[in-house]
């Protein structure tokens, strides 16, 4: 049984007024647990509205959302569950910093399910640890920190109330390559250690290429795309069409297939790239 999974879902904007606009289509996808599912589309394209009913921000105009099986709209105690359960970190979340110190904002959610005093100290340092927030930050105020360690105490906060399924909104926005590098692995960690479910939203194809395993493509609030990334960049015509972008690989593959350089369609890394060309050179080596 999927630990996440919606059926025919559907969401209407301004709904019996003159503004009125379907933004999401009859998406039914299913998210397996321990997975790592990058979501991908245009600005527009539905999916910002779509993870919002992951964890009941939103609430269907038709369809269902379902955790653990569970319509999580059927009463109370299901919206609540999945409140906890399915942990949704915004794009720039770190505005929503407000505490006084970083412990306690890393606090708040595992105070906001009840817990005693020494399991939230238990989770703070513990989700701390796995973005990497040292121990002489917890009494710092989140307002001195730098961007990048902002970003890490946000995310640290949605962690400390131990997920089941941890949803991305461009994690990395606004981060020099040093940062995002280090935010994705400490994401990647977390999903390895936790065996949570991790939705990945990003508009860096090459991030999604290096940590998806299955991705999710939206196009004019429908999914249109559902596959492993090596299917999906297959078809980096119908992705560009879309008006998206491929992996820096996909397009220098592409480029030296049009130049007569046998290579596979499905190059979406450096790293497989790079082994490719050195095996055609007959000098392949442990890359």
């Amino acid at each position: 049984m999927p630990i996440l999974e919606t059926r025919a879902l559907c969401h209407v904007y301004s709904q019996g007024t003159p503004f009125e606009k379907t933004a999401v289509h009859d998406i039914s996808l299913a998210i397996e647990e321990g997975e790592l599912l990058g979501v991908i589309g245009h600005t527009g394209s539905g999916k910002s509205t779509f993870i919002q009913h992951l964890n009941g921000l939103l609430k269907p105009s038709a369809g269902q959302v379902l955790f653990q099986g569970q319509d999580i709209h059927a009463d109370k105690a299901a919206l609540r569950a999945v409140r906890f359960g399915v942990g949704l970190v915004f794009q720039y979340p770190e505005y929503q910093l407000f505490e006084e110190t970083v412990f306690r904002d890393i606090a708040f959610g595992p105070k906001n399910m009840g817990l005693g005093e020494a399991e939230i100290r238990e989770r703070v340092y513990e989700a701390a640890s796995f973005v990497g927030v040292g121990g002489e930050l917890m009494e710092a105020s989140p307002l001195e920190l730098s961007g990048g360690q902002k970003r890490r105490v946000a995310i640290a906060g949605v962690i400390a109330m131990r997920p089941r399924v941890l949803i991305l909104d461009e994690p990395t926005a606004g981060l020099d390559p040093a940062g995002r590098e280090s935010i994705l692995a400490n994401i990647s960690a977390f999903q390895r250690s936790t065996g949570a479910a991790v939705l990945l939203i990003s508009h860096s194809m090459d991030d999604i290429a290096r940590f998806a395993r299955r991705m999710a493509v939206f196009h004019e609030g429908r999914l249109v795309m559902d596959d492993s990334p090596a299917r999906v960049f297959d078809r980096a015509d119908e992705l560009k069409q879309m008006g998206l972008t491929v992996p820096m690989a996909t397009e220098i593959a592409l480029a030296l297939r049009q130049r007569g350089v046998e290579l596979p369609e499905s190059v979406y890394t450096v790293k497989y790239l790079k082994k490719l060309l050195l095996e055609r050179r007959g000098e392949a080596r442990p890359c």
